[in-house]
């Protein structure tokens, strides 16, 4: 495993780690809200992609990558960021996999760059608006989590006690099927390197990117599980209404995690679908 450490938008600093073929297809990681690069565990250790350049980063706020106080509601910051690490790395025509709120960081890459410097995307579990949708795009697994009247614990509490809490039951809901212990504490952990503050933040955007998705020319990849019910299954939907030449790619009895409930068929579609565009 190489490491990097990357310069993304403001000055922010961008960790981010590397392994697979250096001169394979470069396949870029990008994890979901209050998670990290180690979400991508399984893909980056696996058989099936081994022939490729896996790469995975910790978005800014999360993991090891800078934490600044301000700025996430800014579109630049996060395409700026995207763009750091392809530039930095060299990496030629790679694929996004962009998960859960990534999905949101692909649409802010994709409304300022656009998708000529790319090979493909793949959106796994996502949502491309936030608080604009006409159609249903968060599913009820986020009832009991966000603040309500009860003054329980919730996934945005300063404190680390009852924030351990509430992100333990937003985990157990995220999964179909139950992670196994140590799996549940490395998710666990990773969510509490993210602060309260940024948790909050991310979603104080209100995004609609319709108009991003029915500009996207490159053979695109959608993933996600039939059982989610943190990101609904109508968002998958709309995607691929947006973007007709994709492909949907259901995961029956999955939840919101397909890349690790279901690791062996993510991986497989995975290396196909990059496999054909080095082929072509």
């Amino acid at each position: 495993m190489r490491h990097h450490s990357v310069t993304g938008g403001g000055g922010t600093r961008l960790n981010v780690v590397e392994t697979g073929d250096p001169a394979g297809r470069p396949i870029v990681f990008l994890h979901g809200w209050s998670q990290s690069h180690a979400a991508w565990q399984r893909q980056l250790q696996s058989p099936a992609l081994r022939g490729f350049r896996l790469v995975a980063a910790d978005l800014r706020g999360h993991g090891d990558s800078e934490k600044p106080v301000d700025g996430y509601d800014q579109s630049a910051g996060w395409a700026a960021d995207v763009d750091a690490v392809r530039a930095t790395l060299a990496l030629d025509r790679p694929v996004l996999v962009g998960w859960s709120y990534a999905g949101y960081v692909l649409a802010d890459y994709l409304r300022a760059h656009g998708d000529a410097a790319l090979g493909g995307i793949v959106f796994v579990g996502v949502t491309t608006d936030l608080g604009r949708t006409a159609y249903r795009a968060l599913g009820d697994g986020w009832v009991g989590s966000l603040p309500d009247d009860s003054g329980g614990p919730h996934v945005y509490s300063p404190g680390a006690e009852d924030a351990a809490v509430a992100m333990r039951r937003f985990l157990r809901v995220c999964v179909a099927t139950p992670l196994d212990h140590l799996s549940e504490l490395q998710f666990l952990g990773s969510a509490l390197l993210v602060p309260p503050r940024v948790r909050e933040a991310l979603f104080a955007r209100r995004l609609a990117n319709d108009d991003v998705l029915d500009r996207i020319r490159v053979p695109t990849l959608i993933v996600h599980g039939e059982r989610d019910r943190i990101v609904d299954i109508e968002s998958a939907r709309h995607l691929a209404e947006h973007i007709p030449h994709a492909i949907l790619s259901i995961y029956p009895g999955v939840g919101h995690t397909p890349f690790w409930e279901a690791t062996e068929r993510f991986d497989r579609e995975l290396a196909a679908f990059a496999g054909a565009l080095t082929a072509a």
